[in-house]
């Protein structure tokens, strides 16, 4: 009588492999012995070092407050047990203080994704995840998360909160429309932008008191052309209650607060960018360097004098005149964002200088921190998932990453995807076949690599031609088309040739 077999065991008898009973036990190779972990929370931090480093006795974890003073306690222990390596979680924000005086005391971070660790099902206290985080990095199974050099993290901080600056800008001119809507007043609808010379003029004349249509249309500007005089007129003609107007004030001095708030932002940021473009200049040899003085290759302040005196070899660049958009700084940042990267990402498609800011705050211009390309958009998740069972594909999509990089660089891709660039044919040749969801984040991808390989390389951009990609596109269509009628039995001709 027959047995069934498994359909492990068919499976791989189709594929030539033999299933094993057991297989030959493996010792892991202390790579680290020096090495400690630390699970950190929001008012003490357990720290678990090796047990050879304390006397008998004494216990091989401690708890240390999550105040200064217990994180120079925690310091000071981990130098006296010989601790040079350390491996955290990146749990909120609670590790950024302790992972700042670990660094400042020369001891290696490897600060961890969460998702990595996972600790055996029933085991889960402080103590021992600290113990688990300590085994796993002495055996080197623990892969360092991305941590950018301080003056980026000191950029991306402020970039940030200009950010939430801009959102709580755009959340009061909501309250603004609202305001005005309950009014029956329909600005929003007469003009592109409330918030333009001629929007804010009408409502502060509205908030004065002043309620004649005819009196409050003189006060649009000539270039106004998404309506009329007549039309504009019949948009402010409403009811001015003052309840409605109280909160029209209250909301547009909010709005003028943030926009106070967003220019002082700018003018911190533009020191720090003008810092870390000498800074780059120095290590690639193109700056004077007795101009620019120790404290700016350590690190430290510098004078506004230094600041001057340090220019580019090749001599200063004219600075572009340009009016600045919409959430965009007024300063000129486009010359400072060029020397830094060493080239000029915003000749990139879909690119601008907010977004090259961005980029440059959140992962700085050392690309070898990735390995290559490939490995850049995983770590940004714009990659295919591959989650695989069975010789069965389970699930490919990508993985949930929450990464302002790769945001920007979806609207990008969207930007670029209603141009008649090679990125923008290419984005819409993926919307036709996958939809518009998958081609955002395939373009993006492609924005990624695009982006990797100018800052690896220092190479300008160069826009390809859209019409040899079109040509391409069609020599690689007719080869696909010819392979398919050949394994029909069928020969492709030109329309010339084919018989009326």
């Amino acid at each position: 009588m027959k047995t069934k077999r498994s359909k492990a065991k068919i499976r791989a008898g189709r594929r030539g492999l033999s299933v094993t009973a057991s297989e030959p036990e493996q010792k892991l190779e202390i790579l680290k012995p020096d090495a400690a972990g630390i699970d950190c929370g929001a008012q003490e931090h357990y720290i678990a070092v090796p047990p050879d480093r304390v006397r008998a006795g004494q216990p091989t974890v401690r708890c240390f407050s999550a105040f200064t003073e217990g994180l120079h306690a925690a310091v000071d222990w981990l130098k006296q047990c010989r601790v040079s390596t350390v491996a955290m979680e990146s749990t909120g924000v609670y590790w950024i203080p302790l992972h700042q005086k670990l660094e400042e005391a020369r001891i290696e971070v490897y600060l961890v994704n969460a998702r990595h660790v996972r600790h055996v099902p029933g085991r889960k206290t402080d103590v021992q995840d600290s113990q688990w985080l300590r085994q796993l990095h002495r055996f080197g199974l623990l892969n360092a998360s991305f941590r950018p050099d301080d003056i980026i993290c000191r950029l991306r901080s402020l970039h940030r909160h200009r950010d939430n600056l801009v959102s709580s800008s755009a959340s009061e001119i909501q309250h603004m429309q609202k305001a005005l809507q309950e009014m029956n007043l329909h600005l929003h609808h007469a003009v592109s932008d409330i918030t333009g010379l001629s929007g804010l003029r009408i409502i502060d004349a509205i908030l004065a008191g002043e309620c004649d249509p005819e009196k409050l249309v003189k006060l649009r500007d000539r270039r106004v052309s998404k309506s009329t005089p007549e039309q504009m007129k019949a948009a402010l003609e409403g009811d001015c209650r003052p309840e409605h107007l109280f909160v029209l004030s209250q909301s547009l001095q909010a709005y003028r607060f943030y926009q106070a708030r967003i220019e002082e932002s700018d003018r911190e940021i533009e020191p720090l960018l003008e810092k870390l473009a000498q800074q780059v200049e120095a290590a690639s040899g193109n700056v004077n360097l007795d101009a620019l003085g120790p404290s700016v290759l350590e690190g430290g302040s510098t004078t506004p004098e230094q600041l001057s005196q340090a220019k580019p070899a090749s001599g200063p660049k004219s600075k572009r005149k340009r009016k600045p958009r919409a959430n965009e700084p007024k300063i000129e940042l486009a010359d400072l964002l060029e020397r830094i990267c060493g080239i000029d990402l915003t000749q990139v498609v879909g690119l601008n200088v907010l977004n090259v800011l961005l980029i440059i705050s959140e992962i700085g211009v050392d690309m070898s921190k990735w390995r290559s390309a490939k490995a850049f958009c995983s770590w940004l998740g714009l990659c295919p998932g591959n989650k695989i069972s069975g010789g069965k594909v389970l699930d490919s999509r990508t993985r949930q990453v929450v990464n302002r990089v790769a945001d920007a660089l979806r609207l990008a891709a969207q930007l670029a995807g209603r141009t008649q660039t090679c990125l923008g044919i290419f984005y819409r040749r993926k919307q036709a076949h996958l939809g518009a969801p998958k081609a955002t984040t395939a373009t993006a991808r492609k924005l990624a690599c695009l982006i990797y390989q100018l800052l690896r390389n220092k190479r300008p951009y160069q826009e390809p031609d859209p019409v040899i990609y079109q040509l391409r596109l069609q020599k690689s269509a007719f080869t696909r088309l010819q392979k398919q009628a050949a394994s029909l039995g069928y020969t492709l001709l030109p329309t010339a040739l084919v018989p009326a």
